[in-house]
C-alpha cells in the first residue's frame, strides 16, 4: 500500500507537502520519499527507509535543504520512490501508488520491442515505478503514455507526475481502486489520497478524480486531460481497515462507516439470536474500535477497554521486516486492564482476520490476563482470496489465508469448489468453518460481517465497489 501529497504554488510548497505526506504515515512503512521542482535549482529528490524511524523524523530537515513551487511526497510499503527521470517526454519526477501483476512480460516486451534496459534490484525485480516511467515514456504526451501504461498494466496504477516546467500530473487507476483528491487554496492547488490531510494545510476540497481519469495541477486549478468514467470498483477494505477515521472516500467517512458496520452486525446476530451474553464489547486497537462502539450501541451490551495498544514506540505491528518480529512487537504493545479482563466475558471486533496469528496471540493473551471467554466479530466478510490490486496483506498465496487453509483441513480440494458456501454462516459448511477456527484460535464463538451488511454500511451501490478478496468476483 502506499500514500501520496502532492502540492503547486505561486511560491515555495515544500512545507505543506512534508505535513501533507506525513499525514499518510498510516498507509507505508517502507520507505518515503520527495521530489520537488524549483525554477531555479531544478528538480530534486530525497528518498530514506522508514522501517525504524518516521517519515517525520527522516524528513524534518528536507525543508532547509530542497524548495520548490511543486513537489510530490510518497509513504510505501514498495520499491523506493518518487524516481526522477529523463526521458523523449524531458526531465520530471514520478511516484507511484498500485501493485503490478504483469510486471515480468511488460519488462521483456519492453526490452525486446524498444531495444531499452531497465535498473535491475537484488534478486531480479525491478523498481514497479521505474517500469511505469518506462512504459509512459513511450508515447508522445504524459496523458497518452499514462493511458498506455494503465492498458498495459495488469492490476492498479496511481501515478503522479512533476513535469519539467512545474505543473503535477495526477492519474487515478483504471478501476477506481485507490483515491485520488484535489484541493484548492488561494495560490496552492494539492493532489492527496486522503482529503484530511490537505483540510488540515488549509485547502478547499475540490474535486475527486474518477477512474481513469487524468488531471494536470497548477497553482491557479487543475484541468482534466482525460476524462474518467462512473464505473469504479473502489476498495471496500479502505473503509474497515486501511483509511484513517477522519478520511473520507467518494464523501463517505471512515468512522461513520466503521460505527455503522458494527450496528449492522449486532442487529444481524439479534435478529438470529445468536448474541452472546458478555461483559464487554471491545474493539481490537485500533481500526476494529468504532466497529465496536456501533456494536455496543445496537446491542446495548457495555463497552470496554480491556487491554490498550501501546503505540509511541511501535505504531504499526507489522513494521519489522519479518513476521516472528511482527508478532513478537504485537504481543508487546498489548498492555491489559486486569479490572476488565480477569473473570470475564469478552467480544471482540477486530476489522479482519487474515492468517489468524496475530488473532490467535491476542487471544492467548486475554486467557493468560484472566479472562473468561473471549468472542471474536470480524468487521468485514471470510478472506478468500489474496488482493491482485493493492496486496494489502504480505500473503504470497491463497492457501496463507487462515479460511483457505481451514477448508482445506475440512474437505480437502473439494471444498475450495464451494467457497461461497463456506462464506455464508447459515451453511452447515460456513459452520464448520467457523468452528473449525474457533478451535484453531482458542475462541468462544467467531461470525463475520456479511458481503450485503458491508456494503449497506458503505452506502455505495455494490457494483461500485471492489469486494474480490472476500467474493473472488472481479
Amino acid at each position: 500500500m502506499g500514500g501520496f501529497f502532492g502540492a503547486v504554488g505561486r511560491e515555495d510548497v515544500m512545507t505543506d507537502v512534508f505535513f501533507g505526506a506525513d499525514y499518510h504515515s498510516h498507509l507505508g512503512t517502507r520507505s518515503g520519499g520527495l521530489a520537488a521542482y524549483d525554477p531555479e535549482k531544478g528538480l530534486q529528490r530525497k528518498i530514506h527507509s522508514i522501517g525504524n524511524s518516521p517519515f517525520r523524523t527522516k524528513f524534518e530537515s528536507i525543508r532547509d535543504t530542497m524548495s520548490g513551487t511543486a513537489a510530490i511526497g510518497c509513504i510505501n510499503d514498495s520499491d523506493p520512490q518518487p524516481l526522477l527521470v529523463r526521458s523523449r517526454l524531458g526531465s520530471y519526477a514520478i511516484a507511484f501508488v498500485g501493485v503490478i501483476n504483469n510486471s515480468e512480460q511488460l519488462i521483456h516486451d519492453y526490452i525486446e520491442t524498444a531495444g531499452a534496459q531497465v535498473s535491475a534490484l537484488s534478486g531480479g525485480g525491478v523498481n514497479s515505478t521505474e517500469l511505469v516511467a518506462a512504459l509512459i515514456n513511450q508515447k508522445t504526451s504524459f496523458a497518452e503514455g499514462i493511458r498506455f501504461a494503465h492498458d498495459q498494466i495488469e492490476g492498479t496504477a496511481v501515478i503522479l507526475i512533476i513535469t519539467g516546467h512545474g505543473s503535477i500530473i495526477a492519474a487515478r487507476d483504471k478501476r477506481g481502486i485507490l483515491p485520488v483528491h484535489i484541493g484548492k487554496k488561494e495560490g496552492a492547488c494539492c493532489i492527496s489520497f486522503e482529503d484530511f490531510a490537505y483540510q488540515k494545510l488549509d485547502y478547499q476540497h475540490a474535486y475527486e478524480l474518477k477512474a481513469g481519469e487524468i488531471a494536470e495541477i497548477t497553482a491557479e486549478g487543475y484541468r482534466i486531460l482525460q476524462e474518467g468514467t462512473e464505473d469504479m470498483h473502489i476498495c471496500a477494505f479502505l473503509w474497515t481497515y486501511y483509511g484513517f477515521p477522519t478520511a473520507c472516500y467518494q464523501g463517505i467517512n471512515v468512522e461513520h462507516m466503521r460505527c455503522k458496520n458494527g450496528e449492522i452486525m449486532a442487529q444481524h446476530e439479534m435478529d438470529r439470536g445468536t448474541l452472546p451474553k458478555v461483559d464487554f464489547v471491545a474493539g481490537v486497537p485500533d481500526s476494529g474500535t468504532p466497529h465496536a462502539i456501533g456494536f455496543s450501541n445496537r446491542s446495548h451490551l457495555t463497552f470496554g477497554r480491556p487491554f490498550i495498544k501501546y503505540t509511541p514506540t511501535w505504531p504499526r505491528s507489522f513494521m519489522p521486516p519479518t513476521q516472528e518480529d511482527r508478532n513478537r512487537i504485537a504481543k508487546m504493545k498489548q498492555i491489559p486492564v486486569d479490572s476488565l479482563i480477569r473473570d470475564k466475558e469478552l467480544l471482540f471486533v477486530d476489522d479482519s482476520i487474515v492468517r489468524g496469528t496475530q488473532m490467535r496471540e491476542t487471544v492467548e493473551f486475554l486467557y493468560e490476563s484472566g479472562a473468561k471467554a473471549v468472542h471474536m466479530r470480524s468487521a468485514c466478510p471470510p478472506l478468500m482470496y489474496g488482493c491482485k490490486y493493492l496486496n494489502f496483506s504480505r500473503a504470497t498465496s491463497d492457501m496463507e489465508l487462515i479460511t483457505r487453509s481451514t477448508i482445506m483441513e475440512l474437505e480437502g480440494e473439494e471444498g475450495l469448489q464451494h467457497i461461497e458456501e463456506y462464506s455464508d454462516s447459515s451453511t452447515e459448511r460456513g459452520r464448520n468453518m467457523r468452528q473449525a477456527i474457533c478451535e484453531k484460535l482458542h475462541m468462544a464463538s467467531l461470525e463475520f460481517q456479511s458481503v450485503e451488511g458491508l456494503v449497506e454500511a458503505i452506502g455505495l451501490d455494490r457494483c461500485k465497489l471492489c469486494t474480490y478478496c472476500w467474493t473472488g468476483e472481479e
